[in-house]
């Protein structure tokens, strides 16, 4: 055979999705789009019928019928591709994921039943430039936003042609060339959640560290920037060469992802982060430590069981940053009995404010501001209701702790330099900031 015979089928081997659907959790379809002819509506009613209503959404990938059914779950929607062919199921599901954050884009931050339903017509030109015949074309937000047109806003023709012409064969395709501001500025945020699990005998079982880089560009032209943080690796590699050693302690960065602006090939061979940022407000960076966490807090809690009816709490609550900095928005949850039915809270001297909530069934303790360096205590006395059955022993949850600090990372990590390169030279003003906040839910001490 002739080997331009066997183009169309090298191209249905890569051909990935056939169809689109959008489903509620009552299973009604609210809207569909399909892009080939090999799967039709009664297609669709299998996974409606299979997944949605007999709710068995343990896996991402099913086959019914010869049909591969890829979906994601967002809020009370199932974001479903169908295919026929043997698709590359990691990249689909990647799309589906780059194509609600598309939606959350342009719907404020929310992709619900209720956003698809007021944006039907939106949605189904966002559908028609993601996908071609099966095969994603452009997911990046920031591209699209050249394209499909928003509140009406007209732009010439050949305007739109000439800029998405520019974005798709560009080398830079998430950065619009001309851009201008007459003061250029950077801002970084370096945004830490520590999880904590602490065993009652205050023994850390487990401390890590999941970090963020945010940043927020307003740089005229197209400026490269070149970005460094005390990475162990680096500072010991510049460390042998000048034969000096360093005042800034350097940390063990892992599990590092990178916007696609980052140039990989240099990172991979020196450790530089080098990159042409999008205009305004990006994720640069996720990472994760796992060695030498320094605790913003330390938790001291002493339970007595007094008899079947009363219980004595006594916490203390030591932050370890410097006493220079402050935590804000503090609050620690401490679990009494299900059947508790008074607590009378005594707390030191500026401690902030302490009730016993029923619905959490715990002593949930507040305050606004704790100072670096400082140890504040919470005692109380727990009455509760005499049980006529017997009834299982009091299992003892762990207390949570959540809470931000400025200005402090709990990994260490530190910005040495962040660095801007255009042709015009233009003086650029650099911001950075640092937050540490407990992870959601994990910062954790056994009773």
């Amino acid at each position: 055979r002739s080997p331009l015979a066997l183009l169309p089928h090298l191209f249905d081997r890569f051909i990935m999705i056939s169809g689109l659907l959008f489903i509620n959790q009552k299973g009604e379809i609210v809207i569909s789009r399909y892009y080939r002819d090999d799967v039709n509506r009664a297609m669709a009613d299998a996974f409606r019928m299979e997944v949605v209503l007999k709710k068995e959404d343990r896996s991402p990938v099913i086959l019914l019928n010869n049909i591969s059914y890829l979906y994601v779950r967002h809020a009370n929607i199932y974001v479903v591709a169908m295919t026929k062919m043997n698709a590359n199921a990691a990249l689909v599901l990647q799309f589906l994921y780059s194509l609600v954050d598309v939606f959350k884009s342009y719907f404020g931050g929310v992709f619900d039943e209720q956003a698809i339903r007021v944006n039907f017509v939106l949605i189904y030109e966002l559908l028609d430039e993601t996908l071609d015949f099966g095969f994603p074309q452009m997911t990046g937000s920031e591209s699209l936003k050249h394209v499909v047109l928003q509140e009406g806003t007209k732009m010439e023709i050949k305007q739109v042609e000439k800029g998405l012409t520019e974005r798709v064969t560009g080398a830079t395709p998430w950065r619009t060339p001309g851009i201008k501001y007459r003061k250029n500025e950077v801002y970084l945020d370096v945004i830490e959640s520590v999880n904590l699990l602490m065993s009652s005998n205050n023994t850390v079982l487990r401390s890590d560290v999941s970090g963020q880089v945010v940043m927020k560009s307003f740089l005229s032209g197209i400026p490269e920037c070149k970005f460094g943080l005390n990475d162990k690796i680096v500072m010991e590699r510049e460390a042998a060469v000048s034969q000096r050693r360093r005042a800034t302690p350097s940390i063990a960065i892992d599990d590092v992802t990178f916007h696609q602006c980052v140039k990989l090939g240099k990172f991979d061979s020196d450790r530089t982060i080098s990159f042409i940022p999008p205009d305004g407000e990006f994720e640069l960076m996720r990472y994760r430590v796992t060695e030498l966490v320094n605790l913003p807090f330390r938790v001291f809690p002493i339970i007595k069981e007094l008899g079947r009816t009363r219980l004595e709490v006594n916490i203390k609550l030591k932050s370890m940053f410097s006493v220079k900095l402050f935590a804000t928005n503090v609050t620690l949850m401490m679990p009494v009995p299900k059947n508790t039915a008074l607590c009378h809270i005594t707390l030191s001297q500026g401690a902030g404010r302490a009730k016993y909530e029923a619905e959490k069934q715990s002593i949930v303790w507040r305050m606004k501001r704790f100072p670096g360096d400082s140890e504040l205590s919470l005692s109380a006395e727990v009455e509760m209701l005499a049980s006529t059955s017997t009834g299982k022993k009091w299992v003892r949850p762990p207390i949570t702790m959540d809470f931000q600090v400025p200005m402090y990372t709990s990994s260490g990590l530190h910005v040495r330099f962040l660095k801007v390169f255009e042709k015009s030279n233009y003086q650029t003003t650099k911001w950075v900031r640092y937050i540490t906040k407990a992870g959601q839910g994990t910062y954790q001490h056994r009773l």
